[in-house]
């Protein structure tokens, strides 16, 4: 499900988190509403893990990461990255990196198999990207910058180059920056206060959130199991 919420009254709470399917991130010194929306989703799941990147709070900005791992400007202290070798799961890999485009965030877009690319990233760093996430690695633009200008064109080419259905749609009542507004994993999203009844009806439709909750894997394997459905009669 989309759960709306706050950081210290900003609607970005893509700015201030980051989520993949193994890990939350959310910044330091934020209220307790904002905590609890996450924790109380994602409580017994995965991990949510307060933290700063280059003592800024704009973690989502600053890091790209998926189930994999996640990566870090340079900028990020020793003490910072220590912490989040010790919060997250051992299985994440952590690597900071040296990038001129230090708000990876910015430039990186990623899910658990592809990532799109700012086209001015280094080489040595798409290179990272794709051994540290385990991805494929594409260079690309979105609407000359997915966002309500992106052609239905463009729109085509992502959906073909990721193997994946695309849709453009705005959170926090029209704002087309989409990932200042959202973050989303494979069974949950957090989006502003501000984002409608309308525009979050469009992230849980092509995220298919309402039917990928955490356990839906165990109900899938059931349903799998039980093919021939008819032959049982439940009470």
């Amino acid at each position: 499900m989309a759960t709306r919420t706050q950081f210290e009254n900003s609607n970005d709470v893509g700015v201030f988190s980051k989520l993949t399917n193994s890990y939350c991130l959310v910044a330091i010194g934020g209220s307790e509403n904002f905590y609890s929306a996450f924790e109380s989703e994602l409580y017994n799941t995965i991990p949510v893990v307060h933290a700063s990147i280059s003592g800024t709070r704009i973690i989502g900005r600053l890091t790209a990461g998926n189930r994999h791992g996640l990566l870090v400007p340079n900028t990020t202290t020793d003490q910072e990255l220590q912490h989040l070798r010790n919060s997250l799961p051992d299985s994440v890999a952590i690597q900071r990196i040296e990038e001129r485009l230090s708000a990876l965030g910015n430039v990186i877009a990623c899910n658990d198999y592809v990532a799109l690319v700012h086209p001015d990233v280094d080489k040595e760093t798409e290179e990272i990207i794709a051994d540290v996430l385990q991805v494929e690695v594409f260079r690309q633009t979105i609407a000359g910058q997915v966002h309500p200008k992106t052609s239905v064109e463009d729109q085509e080419e992502l959906a073909s180059l990721l193997q994946i259905p695309l849709v453009a749609g705005t959170v926090n009542r029209g704002s087309d920056v989409i990932g200042a507004g959202l973050v989303v994993n494979d069974w949950c999203a957090f989006t502003g206060l501000d984002t409608t009844s309308t525009e979050l009806s469009v992230v849980e439709s092509i995220f298919k959130l309402q039917q990928m909750q955490p356990n839906a894997i165990v109900h899938e394997i059931r349903d799998a199991l039980i093919d021939g459905s008819s032959y049982f009669e439940f009470y």
